[in-house]
């Protein structure tokens, strides 16, 4: 029977591979900068395994993730500025103060779903603004999360303060006029820009209507991979090079793919 390991030899394996004297050589090489780009990594590989509802796959790349915690958690302890213990320590805590409904025993907070959101975002805003050094609304959102999601946070963070269209109709004539902005544009620098504000936009409006826009852009482009793809498969099957078709030829495989998909 294989032997059930705990957090603590993962712990004490990372301590060895970064040994001065004895470790790894790349293991010991390593910073929290050069390793950041591998936990990005791992986490979206995370978010791939379950968007393929393999579990196997899941158990698997959930420990890689792991992995990266306990590599930035024994950096930390080697310039003794927190370790793994502490890194458990605040987790357990912070799960323990977002839910004063489960873990407070006055009776004081309520179980509804719209109160437990309510509660997550009121404790988790006073979080910030204790650990904020100033008091400027966007401090602490991070620069390295994608695109669409940032722009997200950033827009919902503003809402709070009132700065918001105040239903969705602002937010998509937004949209036309930055879709204008682009027609009109003239340089690079200048199509560039408008299409960012289009962009921005777009992700405002997505978020009035209750959408999210990275994962409608994830679905979205899940959709045309399948659909591409069915279109070369029949292109084969046709003994046709797909590459080589005429653009008519092409949009009428497109239609061939799309009524498939939606059958």
């Amino acid at each position: 029977m294989a032997k059930d390991y705990d957090i603590n030899p993962l712990a004490r394996i990372m301590e060895k591979l970064r040994d001065k004297d004895k470790g790894c050589e790349w293991d010991v090489a390593q910073d929290f900068k050069s390793i950041a780009p591998y936990t990005i990594e791992e986490a979206y590989e995370v978010a791939d395994a379950i968007a393929r509802n393999d579990r196997d796959d899941l158990a698997d790349e959930l420990g890689d993730l792991l992995l990266q915690v306990i590599f930035h958690s024994q950096m930390a302890a080697e310039e003794e500025s927190f370790d793994l213990q502490n890194v458990i320590d605040n987790i357990c805590k912070k799960m323990i103060r977002r839910h004063p409904h489960i873990f407070d025993k006055s009776g004081e907070f309520k179980n509804g779903k719209t109160e437990i959101r309510e509660n997550w975002e009121r404790i988790k805003e006073n979080e910030r603004r204790e650990k904020a050094t100033s008091s400027r609304t966007l401090d602490g959102i991070a620069i390295a999360l994608p695109a669409l999601k940032r722009a997200e946070k950033i827009q919902k963070r503003a809402a709070r303060t009132g700065f918001d269209w105040p239903d969705a109709g602002g937010a998509q004539a937004k949209i036309l006029e930055e879709l204008q902005e682009v027609k009109n544009a003239q340089t690079d620098k200048q199509i560039f820009e408008e299409i960012g504000d289009l962009l921005f936009s777009v992700v405002n409006y997505s978020r009035h209507l209750g959408v999210s826009p990275e994962e409608a852009m994830q679905a979205a482009t899940n959709k045309f991979t399948a659909r591409f793809e069915t279109m070369e498969d029949i292109a084969d099957n046709q003994k046709q090079s797909f590459a080589e078709l005429s653009l008519e030829k092409k949009e009428q495989l497109w239609l061939q793919a799309k009524m498939r998909s939606e059958n």
